[in-house]
């Protein structure tokens, strides 16, 4: 078969296509170092027929076979794997982002590891990524991965994106550009990149576009982060006990004051509010929000606006007189990471919007 081998593919018990496996691999030694910390996620979910792309059950498969279902990753990289949790990925808490938080810092550490690749669910996958890219004091490439459908289903996108992001993370050029997000071919800083859609392929984009592509497991560039990250961020998992509470407000037409009231009570300490346009507050909640952040809790204006929300101080509102904090352009969940982590580290709202500038 011309040095060539069939190989058939399973996932979670099921056999799914066929394909021809070139058997010339590169030697051993000459490849990186690369670890998968496996945490769930559709990447590693199964439907019950091949034809179930948007209804199954994450979270099934466990990193041993997401490996060994892509035996092209040999070809790429020494990989082993590890299991930190199986989840769905709306299923994180703060406390679960220490954890993997940790285990990475842990990693990059080690002289015999050269790159890291996180399987994860798509859901919240965006969140984890940002928190990494502020926290994680390194220049080797971290990259995080994810999959619109499960392994069992018709058009799968989980092998080529796992191969993409092993590919990604054993490239030299992926060094120093903080932590990066791959699906559907196309590489973004975690920093941009959100979940825009649910059910296509194509789900994350960034609103200043994507820094480059894989292309038959090389990566082209096009552009790099110019926010503070990773090595040059101030913020230190190593040093980092417990996240600060911060909490999402949705604002929409007819909105009332109760949720901001209750997170006030439950001992929040900071509010994103996820405003309509350029973070705008109604009138009717003024005084209630003005109040609750005269008292001690961190108001901060974001926006609900899918792609390119930014928000513009003492634009709608005089921030200045206020108090108040805005997002610049990130989005209310990436805005709630920002702030978490920052405010382990007891800011004025003078220094929580200089963060937010800079970060």
């Amino acid at each position: 078969m011309n040095n060539q081998c069939m190989v058939i593919r399973q996932f979670s018990n099921t056999l799914f296509f066929l394909f021809l496996v070139p058997l010339s691999i590169q030697a051993q030694g000459e490849l990186s170092n690369i670890v998968i910390l496996a945490t769930g996620g559709t990447i590693a979910g199964s439907g019950a027929t091949s034809t179930s792309s948007a209804s199954y059950e994450s979270a099934t498969v466990g990193v041993d076979a997401l490996i060994q279902a892509v035996p092209e990753l040999t070809e790429l990289a020494n990989v082993r794997g590890e299991q930190v949790f199986q989840i769905a990925s709306q299923d994180y808490t703060n406390e679960r982002l220490l954890q993997l938080g940790r285990r990475v810092s842990e990693l990059v550490k080690s002289d015999d590891v050269d790159g890291i690749v996180i399987t994860h669910g798509t859901d919240t996958l965006e969140e984890t990524g940002f928190f990494l890219n502020l926290v994680i004091h390194t220049e080797k490439p971290i990259v995080v991965v994810g999959a619109m459908r499960p392994g069992t289903a018709l058009s799968a996108d989980g092998a080529l994106n796992l191969f993409n992001a092993v590919a990604l993370a054993s490239s030299a050029d992926s060094r120093g550009k903080g932590v990066l997000i791959t699906l559907n071919d196309e590489i973004h800083t975690a920093r941009d990149a959100t979940k825009s859609i649910n059910i296509r392929p194509n789900a994350f984009s960034s609103p200043w576009g994507p820094l480059g592509m894989v292309v038959e497991r090389q990566a082209y560039w096009f552009r790099a982060p110019v926010k503070r990250h990773t090595v040059h961020s101030e913020f230190n998992i190593d040093e980092i006990d417990k996240l600060a509470n911060v909490q999402v407000v949705y604002a929409h037409g007819n909105l009332d004051d109760t949720l901001y009231k209750e997170h006030q009570r439950n001992g929040a300490v900071a509010i994103i509010h996820a405003g309509t346009g350029n973070g705008s507050v109604s009138s009717h909640i003024f005084a209630t929000v003005l109040g609750i952040s005269q008292s001690g809790v961190h108001f901060i204006r974001s926006s609900r606006v899918m792609q390119g929300g930014f928000v513009l101080r003492n634009g709608e509102e005089d921030d200045d007189a206020n108090g108040w904090v805005v997002s610049h352009d990130l989005n209310p969940q990436k805005a709630r990471i920002l702030a978490a982590v920052a405010l382990t580290q007891s800011r004025s709202a003078g220094d929580l919007q200089r963060i937010f500038w800079e970060y």
